[in-house]
């Protein structure tokens, strides 16, 4: 699983008048995991009727006839989107939180040329969940001259300073019967060697296993239209189906690698301890089927992993360690 940073592309626009090049934001976006949520896109169907008519639809056909399916997948969409409103000279710029959750946004100038902006930059702004603000303002410091610059934005999900302050252990992310093994702790060095995967755990189980939340808390986003796997990170990476929740102390649980169309859960819903939230599988960057668990908080606009407890089914709490065998078996609050 890697949880970094990956860039957007620069867009550019001349306005009509003498007033100079404003180029739209390169942004850095941490990744779900980060992960970004993944766009729309769905399963299709396709077959030929008697007639020799070529059907598609986004459901299972009721036909005697041969059933084609392909899975729809599109890129990574950033959680951050960027407007802009207000004449040439006095351009008003707008950022939309797309998550459910608290998004912290780094703003700064680049290429800036007789340039002046309120509040001044750079700075750090946090946007609340689902929310749209006017950040900044920015224009000419001289009037009489041309000016032009460049918005740089670097995005994480969460409030800085949060702290993992649980009330009580975690509850293993099982189904309660079964037997599961862990392939990977904090510090695996497969892939748990960044600061936002160290204190991580690899749970193998089959594809399908229904994945319960650990801990209550609102989903502030998710990602389930992948249907590849690999071990690529530059380009796996950031293609694994998640959810990402957050808690009350701020802190995030992040499920990854979840089935193709495996999230059961929407932005926005409240989960208790113990609910289903969606099916195990086999995307991004992975090298077999494999629940990830983490826990991350915001320090300092970076998503650092934090080290936690589950408890077992006896109530006892434990460290997690690679090659220590689990039970679910707790019933949901």
């Amino acid at each position: 699983m890697n949880l970094g940073l990956a860039p957007l592309s620069t867009r550019s626009m001349k306005p009509a008048t003498k007033f100079p090049l404003i180029l739209f934001p390169s942004a850095l976006l941490a990744l779900l995991l980060v992960l970004p949520a993944a766009a729309i896109a769905q399963t299709i169907y396709s077959y030929t009727d008697e007639n020799g008519i070529l059907h598609f639809t986004d459901r299972m056909p009721d036909t005697d006839a041969e059933v084609r399916v392909q899975r729809a997948t599109r890129e990574p969409e950033a959680l951050l989107t960027v407007r802009r409103t207000g004449p040439d000279e006095a351009p008003v710029w707008w950022f939309r939180n797309r998550s459910h959750g608290p998004l912290s946004v780094r703003i700064d100038l680049g290429e800036a040329v007789n340039v002046v902006s309120e509040p001044e930059l750079p700075g750090v702004f946090v946007l609340e969940a689902a929310s749209e603000r006017e950040l900044v303002t920015i224009g000419a410091l001289d009037p009489r001259r041309s000016w032009r610059y460049q918005i740089q934005t670097e995005t994480v999900p969460g409030r800085p300073g949060a702290r993992h302050s649980p009330e009580q252990p975690y509850r293993l992310p099982l189904p309660p019967a079964g037997e599961f093994l862990i392939g990977q702790a904090f510090g695996g060095e497969f892939s748990h060697n960044e600061p936002a995967n160290y204190h991580a755990v690899d749970i193998s189980m089959p594809i399908g296993t229904p994945v319960h939340a650990a801990r209550a808390g609102v989903v502030m986003d998710k990602a389930r239209w992948f249907s590849s796997s690999g071990t690529r990170r530059e380009y796996h990476g950031h293609r694994a189906n998640y959810v990402r929740i957050l808690h009350d102390d701020g802190s995030m649980a992040v499920y990854a690698h979840l089935d193709y169309n495996g999230v059961s859960v929407r932005p926005g819903q409240q989960v208790r301890r113990g609910q289903v939230i969606g099916r195990s599988g086999n995307t991004g960057f992975s090298s077999g089927p494999h629940l990830h668990f983490v826990i991350q908080v915001n320090r300092n606009m970076q998503l650092v992993s934090v080290p936690f407890e589950f408890e077992d089914a006896e109530g006892n709490r434990f460290t997690p360690r690679a090659g220590q065998r689990v039970r679910g078996g707790i019933a949901a609050d």
